[in-house]
């Protein structure tokens, strides 16, 4: 494989056997290979059929005789990508894709996995970064994607995210390795793809340094989401689950915020919109006599006041 995947590679150390998302693109081709070849027999590969588009059983095919040529094990996973009322089709496929994923790891093949592993690189982080920052996302959507985190039993990684998109392709070519192209990949009405052939190269003629650049300043912004994180363990603890609404009032606003954006999301997966998340601290501030009501849209469903409590349904 290419010198900058193999530099990569070295370094990395992933609990086996390891299973590779597989979607026969270009850079997952890259990063099936190299593990195939440096962990023989330890490498597993999962293909996740969204069905969303006609292409996609021409994908799975495609996968499968390549991981016939690698003595690679499959298993091609289908899911319903269809979105809940309120959710992005986009956030709606990546869910359904890590839980596929996961389910896959541990129960589709001969054994259970202990780690996946997943192909973002240096340039899809950029993109990541710059969506975050088109949006005015806090230090959460800075800190863009980590290199490894642990979840349902499993460790995930992202190994290649110091590997360039073109770095990662001209091994490919060097290799005589043949992968798919994903035609919403070329498609411009995806703000993503408008970054990656329209913004990318005019910030490499700019910025010639860029991704290790942008890198540093999500690495910082995820020091900083990491202490958000640890803080609003600790006021939860103090303030309960559900919330203690009277706790809660004892917080400064923005310890409220951190708060509240931690219970939503690793209780409910909730995410809250600025607005949203504004007009729930503004109620909360508000709620001093026993008949103040809350009820609020927040993420996909709504903050309610339930006695001296604050809960969170959807509908």
């Amino acid at each position: 494989m290419t010198v900058a995947v193999d530099q990569a590679l070295q370094a990395w150390m992933p609990a086996l056997p390891l299973a590779v998302a597989y979607s026969g693109g270009a850079d997952s081709t890259a990063l099936l290979y190299a593990c195939a070849r440096r962990w023989p027999g330890q490498v597993y590969a999962i293909h996740v059929h969204h069905g969303l588009q006609a292409a996609a059983d021409g994908f799975a095919a495609h996968c499968r005789q390549a991981c016939d040529q690698w003595q690679v094990p499959l298993v091609v996973a289908a899911v319903d990508a269809r979105h809940q009322p309120g959710q992005s089709p986009e956030d709606a496929a990546r869910r359904h894709r890590y839980a596929a994923l996961a389910a896959q790891a541990r129960t589709a093949f001969d054994r259970p996995m202990a780690s996946v592993a997943l192909a973002q690189h240096a340039d899809d982080q950029v993109e990541t970064l710059l969506l975050a920052l088109s949006r005015g996302a806090g230090v959460a959507g800075l800190a863009a994607m980590p290199a490894q985190w642990q979840r349902d039993g499993l460790h995930w990684h992202r190994p290649l995210l110091g590997v360039s998109a073109a770095d990662i392709r001209q091994g490919l070519l060097d290799q005589g390795i043949a992968w798919i192209d994903d035609p919403t990949n070329t498609d411009l009405r995806y703000t993503r793809n408008r970054i990656r052939q329209q913004l990318l190269p005019v910030l490499e003629q700019v910025f010639p340094q860029f991704r290790d650049t942008f890198a540093r300043s999500s690495a910082h912004a995820a020091q900083a989401k990491q202490l958000q994180q640890e803080l609003a363990q600790l006021d939860l603890q103090a303030i309960g689950v559900p919330p203690r609404i009277q706790a809660l009032q004892q917080l400064s606003p923005v310890r409220q915020a951190n708060v509240l954006r931690h219970w939503l999301l690793q209780h409910h997966q909730a995410t809250p919109t600025a607005a949203q998340l504004q007009e729930l601290l503004r109620q909360i501030g508000a709620c001093q006599t026993r008949g103040h009501r809350i009820h609020i849209k927040v993420g996909y469903g709504f903050a309610v006041r339930n006695g001296a409590n604050l809960g969170w349904y959807n509908p």
